[in-house]
């Protein structure tokens, strides 16, 4: 699936990669997507704030763009699972620097590393599954 929001437009590769992950909860749901698949309501109420409106267009677009899988099971009542396609899971590996400094610079974790002191997130794993 082609990636072409802005087909034309873009300056470089960060703009382009920024067009998909752009917005506020497109990142809160490839790291939640990265556990395992998740209905619709399970993604609800992982992200608190989240409207459902906001959250189906979010998940339209990340579809669109060829990073989430949606899986329809004919079922009684009907069951919709969202999880991530190879693509999807690439963008989560290339995201791990930025939280990496994001944790380092805005967490307050370079600064009790220095001091020997766990930081404050240093025990949540800011890629479920790694430390």
């Amino acid at each position: 699936m082609t990636i072409g929001r802005r087909p034309g437009s873009y300056m470089c590769g960060t703009d382009a990669a920024m067009d998909v992950i752009g917005g506020k909860w497109k990142v809160l749901i490839l790291w939640a997507l990265h556990v395992r698949p998740h209905r619709f309501g399970e993604l609800r109420r992982e992200l608190p704030g989240v409207t459902e409106k906001v959250l189906t267009a979010q998940l339209r677009e990340m579809e669109a763009d060829g990073i989430v899988h949606r899986e329809e099971y004919a079922e009684v009542p009907p069951r919709v699972e969202y999880s991530l396609t190879e693509r999807g899971e690439t963008l989560n590996t290339a995201l791990e620097p930025l939280a990496e400094w994001g944790k380092a610079n805005l967490l307050g974790g370079a600064s009790a590393h220095a001091a020997g002191q766990p930081g404050e997130d240093d025990h949540v794993a800011l890629i479920p599954g790694r430390a």
